[in-house]
Protein backbone atom coordinates (compact mmCIF):
# COMPACT_ATOMS: atom_id res chain seq x y z
CA UNK A 1 0.00 0.00 0.00
CA UNK A 2 2.54 2.64 0.78
CA UNK A 3 3.91 1.95 -2.81
CA UNK A 4 0.71 2.97 -4.09
CA UNK A 5 0.39 -1.16 -5.68
CA UNK A 6 -3.27 -1.32 -3.72
CA UNK A 7 -6.07 0.40 -5.88
CA UNK A 8 -9.94 0.94 -4.98
CA UNK A 9 -12.56 -0.05 -7.81
CA UNK A 10 -11.65 3.40 -9.79
CA UNK A 11 -8.33 2.47 -10.11
CA UNK A 12 -6.88 5.49 -7.46
CA UNK A 13 -4.28 3.87 -4.66
CA UNK A 14 -5.15 3.78 -1.02
CA UNK A 15 -2.78 4.44 1.17
CA UNK A 16 -1.98 2.33 4.42
CA UNK A 17 -4.57 4.64 6.82
CA UNK A 18 -7.19 4.37 3.88
CA UNK A 19 -10.70 3.69 6.75
CA UNK A 20 -11.80 0.39 6.17
CA UNK A 21 -15.36 0.54 3.79
CA UNK A 22 -17.73 -2.50 3.76
CA UNK A 23 -18.42 -3.88 0.65
CA UNK A 24 -16.07 -2.03 -1.43
CA UNK A 25 -13.68 -4.20 -3.77
CA UNK A 26 -9.95 -3.77 -3.25
CA UNK A 27 -7.12 -4.66 -6.38
CA UNK A 28 -3.56 -5.45 -6.05
CA UNK A 29 -0.79 -6.16 -8.64
CA UNK A 30 1.52 -9.09 -7.30
CA UNK A 31 5.26 -9.13 -8.90
CA UNK A 32 6.05 -12.57 -10.07
CA UNK A 33 9.41 -14.52 -10.42
CA UNK A 34 9.97 -16.01 -13.50
CA UNK A 35 6.31 -15.64 -14.67
CA UNK A 36 6.06 -17.64 -17.64
CA UNK A 37 5.20 -16.14 -20.96
CA UNK A 38 2.62 -16.84 -23.29
CA UNK A 39 3.85 -16.63 -26.54
CA UNK A 40 0.53 -16.01 -28.63
CA UNK A 41 -1.19 -12.48 -29.04
CA UNK A 42 -4.44 -10.94 -28.57
CA UNK A 43 -6.28 -8.52 -31.31
CA UNK A 44 -8.58 -6.56 -30.38
CA UNK A 45 -11.61 -6.44 -32.64
CA UNK A 46 -14.04 -3.86 -31.49
CA UNK A 47 -13.81 -0.84 -29.74
CA UNK A 48 -15.09 2.88 -28.75
CA UNK A 49 -15.93 4.59 -25.80
CA UNK A 50 -17.70 1.96 -24.14
CA UNK A 51 -16.59 -1.97 -25.07
CA UNK A 52 -13.77 -3.56 -25.96
CA UNK A 53 -13.78 -6.47 -27.38
CA UNK A 54 -10.60 -8.61 -28.00
CA UNK A 55 -10.18 -12.15 -29.24
CA UNK A 56 -8.19 -13.81 -26.95
CA UNK A 57 -5.27 -16.93 -27.93
CA UNK A 58 -5.29 -20.31 -25.96
CA UNK A 59 -3.65 -20.56 -22.57
CA UNK A 60 -3.69 -16.84 -21.74
CA UNK A 61 -5.77 -16.09 -18.63
CA UNK A 62 -8.09 -13.47 -18.99
CA UNK A 63 -7.38 -12.24 -15.68
CA UNK A 64 -4.46 -12.37 -13.14
CA UNK A 65 -4.15 -14.97 -11.04
CA UNK A 66 -1.82 -18.04 -9.84
CA UNK A 67 1.27 -17.54 -11.47
CA UNK A 68 0.14 -15.00 -14.28
CA UNK A 69 0.13 -11.76 -13.92
CA UNK A 70 1.10 -9.31 -16.45
CA UNK A 71 0.66 -12.38 -18.78
CA UNK A 72 -2.89 -12.08 -18.55
CA UNK A 73 -5.29 -10.79 -20.97
CA UNK A 74 -6.65 -7.93 -19.00
CA UNK A 75 -3.08 -6.31 -17.96
CA UNK A 76 -1.82 -6.62 -21.60
CA UNK A 77 -4.66 -4.84 -22.66
CA UNK A 78 -4.66 -2.14 -20.27
CA UNK A 79 -0.55 -1.54 -21.33
CA UNK A 80 -1.83 -1.26 -25.13
CA UNK A 81 -4.35 1.02 -24.17
CA UNK A 82 -3.76 3.13 -21.86
CA UNK A 83 -7.41 2.34 -20.31
CA UNK A 84 -6.53 1.42 -16.49
CA UNK A 85 -10.78 1.15 -16.34
CA UNK A 86 -10.49 -1.74 -18.45
CA UNK A 87 -13.03 -4.51 -16.80
CA UNK A 88 -13.97 -7.79 -18.15
CA UNK A 89 -18.06 -8.30 -18.40
CA UNK A 90 -17.39 -11.65 -18.25
CA UNK A 91 -14.53 -14.20 -18.28
CA UNK A 92 -13.48 -18.05 -20.46
CA UNK A 93 -11.15 -20.42 -20.00
CA UNK A 94 -7.65 -19.41 -19.88
CA UNK A 95 -7.56 -23.23 -22.00
CA UNK A 96 -9.94 -21.91 -24.30
CA UNK A 97 -9.38 -19.21 -27.54
CA UNK A 98 -11.88 -16.33 -28.76
CA UNK A 99 -13.67 -13.74 -27.50
CA UNK A 100 -13.80 -11.12 -24.61
CA UNK A 101 -15.88 -8.17 -23.84
CA UNK A 102 -14.66 -5.72 -21.58
CA UNK A 103 -16.33 -2.39 -20.20
CA UNK A 104 -14.39 1.00 -20.77
CA UNK A 105 -15.83 3.45 -18.05
CA UNK A 106 -16.63 2.30 -14.68
CA UNK A 107 -20.48 3.53 -15.11
CA UNK A 108 -21.53 0.97 -17.87
CA UNK A 109 -19.89 -1.83 -16.17
CA UNK A 110 -23.07 -3.51 -14.42
CA UNK A 111 -25.19 -2.79 -17.48
CA UNK A 112 -23.04 -4.94 -19.73
CA UNK A 113 -22.66 -7.78 -16.80
CA UNK A 114 -26.16 -7.72 -16.60
CA UNK A 115 -27.19 -8.93 -19.81
CA UNK A 116 -24.79 -11.75 -19.11
CA UNK A 117 -26.73 -12.12 -15.49
CA UNK A 118 -30.38 -12.15 -17.27
CA UNK A 119 -29.00 -14.60 -19.91
CA UNK A 120 -29.54 -11.92 -22.62
CA UNK A 121 -26.72 -13.22 -24.72
CA UNK A 122 -26.28 -15.37 -27.55
CA UNK A 123 -22.99 -17.23 -27.38
CA UNK A 124 -21.74 -20.10 -29.64
CA UNK A 125 -18.14 -21.69 -29.45
CA UNK A 126 -16.97 -24.04 -31.81
CA UNK A 127 -15.06 -27.38 -30.95
CA UNK A 128 -13.69 -30.45 -32.24
CA UNK A 129 -14.24 -33.62 -31.08
CA UNK A 130 -14.24 -37.27 -31.51
CA UNK A 131 -17.16 -38.15 -33.98
CA UNK A 132 -19.84 -40.24 -32.19
CA UNK A 133 -22.49 -41.19 -35.17
CA UNK A 134 -24.53 -42.12 -32.40
CA UNK A 135 -25.32 -39.04 -31.55
CA UNK A 136 -28.29 -36.96 -32.61
CA UNK A 137 -27.54 -33.29 -33.70
CA UNK A 138 -28.99 -31.26 -33.05
CA UNK A 139 -28.97 -32.31 -28.77
CA UNK A 140 -29.23 -30.75 -25.51
CA UNK A 141 -27.54 -31.75 -22.34
CA UNK A 142 -29.01 -30.72 -19.53
CA UNK A 143 -27.59 -31.69 -16.14
CA UNK A 144 -26.46 -30.56 -12.32
CA UNK A 145 -22.83 -29.52 -12.83
CA UNK A 146 -20.79 -29.38 -9.00
CA UNK A 147 -17.18 -28.89 -8.15
CA UNK A 148 -15.22 -31.96 -8.09
CA UNK A 149 -14.47 -33.09 -4.14
CA UNK A 150 -11.13 -34.22 -4.99
CA UNK A 151 -9.88 -32.13 -7.57
CA UNK A 152 -11.10 -28.21 -6.84
CA UNK A 153 -9.88 -27.50 -10.52
CA UNK A 154 -12.22 -30.07 -12.32
CA UNK A 155 -16.30 -30.08 -12.46
CA UNK A 156 -18.25 -33.23 -12.53
CA UNK A 157 -22.22 -34.05 -13.20
CA UNK A 158 -24.20 -35.11 -10.07
CA UNK A 159 -27.39 -35.95 -9.25
CA UNK A 160 -30.54 -33.45 -8.88
CA UNK A 161 -31.71 -30.38 -10.53
CA UNK A 162 -30.20 -29.36 -13.76
CA UNK A 163 -28.31 -26.25 -13.26
CA UNK A 164 -26.90 -26.14 -17.31
CA UNK A 165 -27.65 -26.58 -20.30
CA UNK A 166 -26.08 -26.47 -23.99
CA UNK A 167 -27.55 -27.12 -27.65
CA UNK A 168 -24.64 -29.63 -29.64
CA UNK A 169 -24.70 -29.30 -33.30
CA UNK A 170 -22.17 -31.48 -35.34
CA UNK A 171 -21.22 -29.34 -38.38
CA UNK A 172 -18.58 -31.34 -39.82
CA UNK A 173 -16.85 -34.60 -40.02
CA UNK A 174 -13.42 -35.44 -40.29
CA UNK A 175 -12.52 -39.26 -40.43
CA UNK A 176 -12.52 -39.61 -36.53
CA UNK A 177 -13.12 -36.17 -35.79
CA UNK A 178 -16.06 -34.24 -36.06
CA UNK A 179 -16.61 -30.35 -35.65
CA UNK A 180 -19.48 -28.69 -33.52
CA UNK A 181 -21.33 -26.11 -32.65
CA UNK A 182 -21.68 -24.95 -28.94
CA UNK A 183 -24.80 -22.95 -27.81
CA UNK A 184 -24.84 -22.99 -23.97
CA UNK A 185 -27.39 -21.36 -22.44
CA UNK A 186 -26.39 -21.55 -18.61
CA UNK A 187 -22.53 -20.35 -18.03
CA UNK A 188 -21.46 -22.66 -15.09
CA UNK A 189 -17.64 -23.21 -15.09
CA UNK A 190 -16.38 -26.18 -17.87
CA UNK A 191 -19.86 -26.86 -18.44
CA UNK A 192 -18.87 -27.07 -22.70
CA UNK A 193 -15.85 -29.45 -21.60
CA UNK A 194 -17.85 -31.47 -18.92
CA UNK A 195 -20.94 -31.84 -20.89
CA UNK A 196 -18.68 -32.74 -24.28
CA UNK A 197 -16.99 -35.40 -22.27
CA UNK A 198 -20.01 -36.93 -20.64
CA UNK A 199 -21.40 -37.24 -24.37
CA UNK A 200 -18.71 -39.40 -24.94
CA UNK A 201 -16.88 -36.84 -27.10
CA UNK A 202 -13.96 -35.27 -25.27
CA UNK A 203 -12.78 -32.15 -26.39
CA UNK A 204 -9.36 -32.60 -28.08
CA UNK A 205 -6.35 -31.30 -26.21
CA UNK A 206 -8.44 -31.34 -22.63
CA UNK A 207 -5.90 -32.16 -20.46
CA UNK A 208 -8.62 -32.18 -17.31
CA UNK A 209 -11.62 -34.44 -18.95
CA UNK A 210 -12.14 -36.96 -19.03
CA UNK A 211 -8.86 -37.55 -17.29
CA UNK A 212 -6.28 -35.73 -15.52
CA UNK A 213 -3.04 -35.23 -17.79
CA UNK A 214 -1.35 -32.54 -15.78
CA UNK A 215 -1.75 -30.44 -12.86
CA UNK A 216 -2.77 -26.51 -13.05
CA UNK A 217 0.99 -25.76 -12.47
CA UNK A 218 2.65 -28.09 -14.74
CA UNK A 219 3.99 -26.59 -18.03
CA UNK A 220 2.19 -26.08 -20.91
CA UNK A 221 2.53 -28.18 -24.08
CA UNK A 222 1.90 -25.10 -26.59
CA UNK A 223 1.70 -27.52 -29.84
CA UNK A 224 -1.38 -28.90 -28.46
CA UNK A 225 -3.87 -26.61 -27.44
CA UNK A 226 -7.70 -27.71 -26.13
CA UNK A 227 -9.75 -27.06 -29.36
CA UNK A 228 -12.38 -24.90 -27.72
CA UNK A 229 -13.39 -21.23 -29.24
CA UNK A 230 -15.24 -18.94 -28.41
CA UNK A 231 -16.92 -18.09 -32.03
CA UNK A 232 -19.51 -15.80 -31.66
CA UNK A 233 -21.43 -13.41 -29.49
CA UNK A 234 -24.67 -11.14 -30.68
CA UNK A 235 -26.26 -8.94 -28.05
CA UNK A 236 -28.36 -5.35 -27.78
CA UNK A 237 -26.44 -2.88 -26.42
CA UNK A 238 -27.60 -1.68 -22.87
CA UNK A 239 -25.74 1.48 -23.52
CA UNK A 240 -25.66 2.56 -26.91
CA UNK A 241 -29.28 0.78 -28.61
CA UNK A 242 -27.10 -0.56 -30.91
CA UNK A 243 -27.25 -4.48 -31.83
CA UNK A 244 -23.79 -6.06 -31.53
CA UNK A 245 -22.73 -9.07 -33.22
CA UNK A 246 -19.04 -9.95 -33.29
CA UNK A 247 -16.87 -13.11 -34.57
CA UNK A 248 -13.46 -14.64 -33.84
CA UNK A 249 -10.98 -14.67 -36.55
CA UNK A 250 -9.22 -17.68 -35.21
CA UNK A 251 -9.32 -21.03 -37.30
CA UNK A 252 -8.66 -24.48 -35.53
CA UNK A 253 -7.33 -27.19 -37.50
CA UNK A 254 -7.67 -30.94 -37.10
CA UNK A 255 -6.39 -32.72 -34.49
CA UNK A 256 -4.04 -34.76 -36.47
CA UNK A 257 -2.70 -32.34 -39.16
CA UNK A 258 -1.54 -29.39 -36.31
CA UNK A 259 -3.54 -26.37 -34.75
CA UNK A 260 -2.85 -23.03 -36.87
CA UNK A 261 -4.43 -19.48 -34.99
Amino acid sequence: MARGEVLDDSGQALPPRTPFLPGARVHYYRHLDGEPTIPFEETVLFQDDHLLVADKPHFLPVTPGGRYVQQSLLVRLKRRTGIDTLSPIHRIDRETAGLVLFSVRPQDRNAYQALFRDRAVHKTYEAIAPHRPALSSPLRRRSRIEEDSTRFFRMVETDGEPNSETLVERTEVHGDWARYTLSPVTGKRHQLRVHMNALGAPIAGDQFYPKVLRGPDDDEDFAEPLRLLARGICFNDPVTGLERRFNSGQTMAWPDTGFRA
